[in-house]
């Protein structure tokens, strides 16, 4: 290493240390804003009145599970083969006693959040089978690859849950893999996790596996929240509805999401889309309520646009976002925590396109008060990867909507009154008492964004922002120190994995 890449890295090492020393660590963003709304009661009762038509007259699907047949029937549901059309009114009726405000509880007391009311909640990416660094370009995940992202996600004060499938770890077998992921959350992260939802046995092992890491009893507690998405159009799946009953008689939560790309799996009109979507998210969440009354539920939406020239999801387009807004208030109306959001983009590579389409999802999900807010951070290529720099420029994104979510400052020192008499006109405050009492906390201060003059930034080497956060994983990472663990609860969950592993064919697919 030179002379002056060793200046380098020490100035930008001491830059990420002033950052880190006024960030304060919270366990979920508490917002002093008011949620933006707006439709009309007029508009916002049509809209759930043709929810309920769509339920009444064309109902859902219910494929290969005869035993949530056999449940919307005897609550009073029009079951006609595997169709299941309801009376009006009757799921809103059966939510009545779901939860607006749960509290999901996290290993480390202090990780534990607020899902609901006027709590935010941001996890990260999920579902990705690539990731993409500026160093390898984009390749398959691997282990090492969802390792490093529960660690990231771990370490950064703005990142409030561990999230779940933050990437799909290919090199171990579909049917273990999940093993691995909910144990990595567990023991590499003390933050709230997500479950695995692609059986109901996998969701039965998450269970499991949380039970021992939370002491052997969860004593009602709710310690997952897992993500179950319909089949769009108007279609609940076994592997779905299995996955979603494990966990509600565990009383664990569940984010039923309705996965839309306008055109294609709904109408091609905003309105059509949230009429579609409130039908889905009804459905699932009264089956919830059917296997436990009660059990946390969040009415998920994930609505994006599409190209009508070549079919592919677009992201960070208005349309989306009226429907973001929309649902948002409609939740609010049923009583339930709302979930949709985060940093979306079709970009293939951390550029200018992912960062404006980022930017015009992440500002109306927490504008609209959105509750629970997946793929917060990382996501690229429309979801197929999750990128190491992108994870960085999201998550200092994150901070940034924190710091506008808490609103105008209206205390004494907010006000500055005495700062302002004291100070003679023509006068600049860079001397003052006040000035020098706020300098550290007074503006968030980016980790990733270069405010220097020209010439500093050459001397520093000219690095765009994606180089920058190239850096700042890496040395994130180079740091880590896992959290704390009883060793004999890894023990007993290692144990666990290794049984059930044994147990299960290598399947990879």
């Amino acid at each position: 290493m030179t002379e002056r890449d060793h200046r380098r890295g020490g100035r930008a090492g001491r830059r990420e240390a002033r950052a880190a020393a006024v960030v304060e660590r919270e366990a979920f963003l508490t917002r002093a804003l008011a949620p933006v709304e707006l439709v009309s009661e007029e508009g916002l009762e049509l809209l759930e009145h043709n929810a309920d038509t769509i339920l009444e007259e064309v109902g859902v699907e219910i494929r290969d599970y005869p035993s949530a047949l056999e449940r919307f029937a005897g609550a009073g549901a029009d079951v006609d083969g595997t169709r299941v059309r309801f009376p009006r009114g009757m799921c809103r009726k059966l939510l009545g006693d779901a939860p607006a405000v749960y509290t999901q509880h996290a290993r480390n007391p202090a990780n534990s959040v607020q899902v609901g009311g006027d709590a935010t909640v941001f996890a990260p990416n999920y579902g990705s089978p690539f990731v993409h660094d500026l160093d390898d370009g984009r390749r398959y995940a691997t282990l090492a690859d969802f390792e490093n992202f529960v660690k990231l996600a771990y370490l950064h004060p703005h990142m409030h849950h561990s999230g779940g499938t933050v990437c799909e770890p290919v090199d171990v077998p579909v049917s273990k893999r999940h093993l691995d992921m909910v144990y990595a959350h567990l023991r590499w992260s003390d933050k709230a996790l997500m479950g695995s939802v692609t059986a109901g046995e996998r969701a039965a092992d998450s269970v499991e596996l949380a039970r021992i890491a939370f002491g052997g009893d969860l004593n009602e507690r709710t310690v997952l929240t897992s993500l179950i998405n319909a089949s769009s159009p108007l279609v609940w799946d076994a592997t779905m509805l299995a996955a979603a009953e494990v966990y509600a008689e565990a009383n664990q939560a569940t984010i039923i999401t309705p996965f839309i790309l306008a055109g294609a799996m709904a109408p091609s009109t905003s309105a059509g889309v949230v009429a579609q979507t409130l039908a889905e998210a009804l459905a699932g969440m009264t089956f919830v309520q059917l296997v436990r009354p009660g059990a946390p539920v969040v009415l998920g939406s994930f609505a994006s646009s599409m190209s009508m020239q070549t079919g592919a999801p677009t992201f960070g387009t208005p349309e989306p976002a009226l429907v973001l807004y929309t649902m948002a208030t409609l939740a609010r109306r049923l009583g339930v925590p709302f979930r949709s959001g985060g940093s979306l983009t079709a970009s293939k590579l951390p550029d200018a396109q992912a960062a404006y389409e980022s930017v015009s999802t992440l500002l109306p999900t927490v504008m609209a008060g959105t509750n629970f807010v997946l793929h917060a951070a990382g996501w690229l290529e429309g979801g197929l990867a999750i990128g190491y720099e992108k994870f960085v420029l999201d998550a200092d994104q994150l901070g940034m909507m924190a710091t506008f979510a808490r609103g105008l400052d209206l205390s004494e020192n907010g006000q500055a009154l005495d700062a302002i008499r004291e100070n003679p006109p023509g006068q600049h405050f860079l001397g003052t008492a006040h000035t020098l009492a706020n300098f550290e906390t007074a503006f968030y201060r980016s980790e990733t964004a270069d405010n220097s003059n020209f010439e500093q930034w050459v001397e520093d080497g000219s690095l765009d922002a994606a180089q920058r956060a190239n850096r700042s994983w890496k040395q994130r990472l180079a740091a880590y120190e896992p959290p704390p663990i009883d060793d004999a609860v890894d023990a007993e969950l290692l144990e666990f994995v290794e049984s059930r592993k044994s147990e299960l064919p290598d399947t990879f697919a």
